[in-house]
């Protein structure tokens, strides 16, 4: 029997599940690139949400980028999100919830000796129905914040 879904995260609760879709990478410093995307949001009946993400390249399914995390509403009103990244990163996000589109801006990206320097972060996602439409703006390597990813998923 699974837990009771938290109050706070009734405004989110259209983003549980499993979602699968498209998307395309561009950034100044690499070739543009398609991509294979799983998204996953579960719940264990606390105020947040699981997270869990996992990307193939479009043309020969080789991994390229995996992230967990969660998605947390400590108060109404108030969302965050910690997400752990394998090239070395921990990002720590807050942002908003408007309507059915969910803002969020890192506060810190700490990274490990070896890891690349990201300075920044800011992701959007945008839930219409059973479509998910995210985007990720990425400050890194001296570049300004700038749009890396963009995807499609619906609803497994």
């Amino acid at each position: 029997m699974s837990a009771p879904l938290h109050p706070n995260l009734a405004p989110l609760a259209g983003l549980l599940g499993t979602w699968e879709g498209r998307g395309r990478g561009e950034y100044a410093t690499i070739e543009p690139f398609e991509y294979l995307e799983t998204t996953t949001f579960g719940h264990a009946g606390k105020p947040f949400l699981a997270y869990a993400q996992r990307t193939t390249a479009a043309d020969d399914g080789r991994p390229l980028h995996v992230e967990s995390g969660y998605l947390r509403v400590p108060e109404p009103g108030r969302i965050e999100l910690v997400v752990a990244h394998p090239s070395g990163h921990v990002e720590v996000a807050v942002g908003e919830l408007a309507g059915t589109t969910l803002h969020l801006r890192s506060t810190v990206v700490v990274g490990t000796d070896t890891a690349k320097s990201v300075t920044s972060l800011e992701r959007t996602l945008e839930l219409d129905g059973d479509v998910l439409r995210a985007r990720l703006s990425m400050a890194a390597v001296d570049q300004p914040l700038q749009g890396h990813l963009t995807a499609e998923l619906r609803r497994a």
